[in-house]
């Protein structure tokens, strides 16, 4: 909300009239009342929700399209000045057959200059190829042919980032569901490549490219406390990245790649444990989740926020509000199950949270979903833990035929793996296995014995059982008690 509220009170007056007058227009009469209750009252939302007589979900909703709505708009302003520069650039051939040799060279040295102002590496080497051409008789033909040469391998090393970006992150999802150390050194090749990539041109974009794979790296698969003098601090690294952003706030791929730096941002503050500081930039992020999910993937692993969203709603003790609130952040989502690894964390991550809402049969219908739709033979530790998961909503159901089916399962794809690799997952199903079991006594007891086990076990790889809460209440109810303690 607060991102949302910033964003419309440093709109210009200008821009916040023509956004207005727009949705006046479009018989967004109740999106018009939100962005001018915004701007110019000091309403909560709570009292906003009341005088639009909407209730939470519905607000959320209409929250979030006026968000789009301004960014749409904003957005549009931007590409205005890029687009008459494409534009000049498409007409580069009727310059060069309607004007005087003279005037063909200032237009498009004025165009170089333009280009380079906004980074547009493509359309330079057009502009060099045609002054090359209309040098061909001149000495500086040299010079633009070796301007068209180094601007064609600038874009071929430009392309060959942004394709090393998204197979790094592509491999990361992979890496996140086995854990496996084939795939970290994987990764590690992935960074040192875009260092020699990014190495052979002074740019601020392979710059920036090279940050969102480097401090991701860093923060998930080095986890490594002690920096080398050969590496710059991760927060160098941010603030250098955030004056990029800011220098040329007209680039589209910059306004976009913002999200990307917040949820760094964050990241890093987690990371470090520094959370006064993460929470600065997660309700910016917690906004833009469904954003994020769907059109990021290309730049950084955004699932990988969700897992941080569990572990601050655990660390917060407000668990139990996620279920409301991702109705409304994920109203639109799709999950795309083509990208397994991050429809897995997806689907996970809404099962836990209805988990904790105590609507065990509903995250029980997302978890058996996921296991019929998607295979997950290429990462049997992760499936071990999704049916794991599951058999626990089935133990909050007391469902004791759908439970020893699945535990069945679970102990022979055990026995398949190792138990030497499965031992967290051993204790789970027995603090499982007792609590439906027919004996009475000391029931708490041995499942709070084997739950502080559980709980001192080393995390690895895919492991959702981590984010289930061995508390009090889980001990009581597990254990059958009458009373839920508070």
């Amino acid at each position: 909300m607060a991102k949302l509220k910033n964003i419309i009170k440093q709109l210009s007056t200008e821009d916040y009239q023509a956004i207005h007058n727009s949705l006046i227009e479009s018989n967004a009469e109740k999106s018009a009342y939100l962005l001018k209750s915004m701007r110019e009252k000091q309403l909560s939302d709570s009292k906003i929700m009341i005088e639009l007589d909407v209730n939470t979900n519905a607000y959320y909703t209409l929250r979030s399209r006026l968000n789009q709505k301004i960014e749409e708009y904003l957005l549009q302003q931007m590409e205005n000045p890029r687009t008459d520069i494409l534009k000049k650039v498409a007409n580069i051939n009727e310059i060069i057959f309607t004007k005087k040799k003279a005037i063909a060279v200032a237009t498009l040295k004025k165009l170089e200059k333009e280009l380079i102002d906004y980074d547009l590496s493509n359309e330079l080497t057009i502009v060099y190829k045609f002054l090359k051409k209309l040098h061909i008789n001149s000495p500086e033909y040299f010079n633009y042919s070796q301007l068209y040469n180094r601007h064609v391998a600038y874009t071929l090393a430009v392309d060959k980032a942004e394709n090393h970006l998204a197979e790094y992150f592509k491999k990361y999802g992979e890496f996140s569901l086995s854990g496996d150390e084939t795939d970290r050194l994987a990764l590690t090749l992935f960074n040192n490549e875009m260092k020699n990539i990014c190495s052979l041109y002074d740019s601020h974009r392979l710059y920036v490219y090279q940050s969102c794979m480097s401090i991701f790296h860093r923060l998930f698969v080095e986890k490594e406390e002690v920096v080398s003098d050969e590496q710059e601090p991760v927060e160098d690294l941010l603030n250098k990245v955030e004056r990029v952003l800011n220098s040329y706030h007209l680039d589209t791929i910059y306004y976009h790649l913002e999200l990307v730096y917040e949820f760094l941002k964050l990241e890093y503050y987690n990371h470090y444990k520094v959370f006064r500081k993460a929470e600065k930039y997660f309700e910016d992020v917690n906004e833009s989740a469904s954003s994020l999910l769907t059109n990021y993937s290309l730049f950084t692993y955004p699932a990988q926020f969700l897992l941080s969203k569990l572990k601050r709603a655990l660390r917060t003790q407000t668990e139990a509000t996620l279920y409301k609130e991702n109705e409304a952040l994920f109203f639109n989502y799709a999950s795309d199950d083509s990208d397994i690894p991050k429809h897995i964390s997806y689907i996970t991550y809404r099962a836990i949270s209805c988990y904790y809402a105590d609507r065990f049969n509903e995250a029980a219908r997302w978890l058996n979903n996921l296991l019929n739709e998607i295979s997950l033979k290429k990462y049997p530790l992760a499936q071990l833990e999704i049916k794991v998961i599951l058999a626990l909503q089935y133990c909050m159901m007391n469902d004791f035929d759908l439970f020893n089916q699945l535990i069945n399962s679970i102990q022979r794809q055990i026995r398949i793996l190792g138990k030497e690799n499965c031992e967290h997952i051993l204790l789970f199903t027995k603090i499982m296995k007792i609590s439906l079991s027919d004996a009475k006594r000391h029931k708490y007891e041995k499942i709070k014995d084997l739950s502080d086990r559980f709980q001192f076990m080393k995390e690895g790889g895919f492991t959702p059982t981590k984010y289930i809460k061995m508390d009090e209440r889980f001990l009581v109810r597990l254990s059958r008690e009458q009373k839920v303690a508070s």
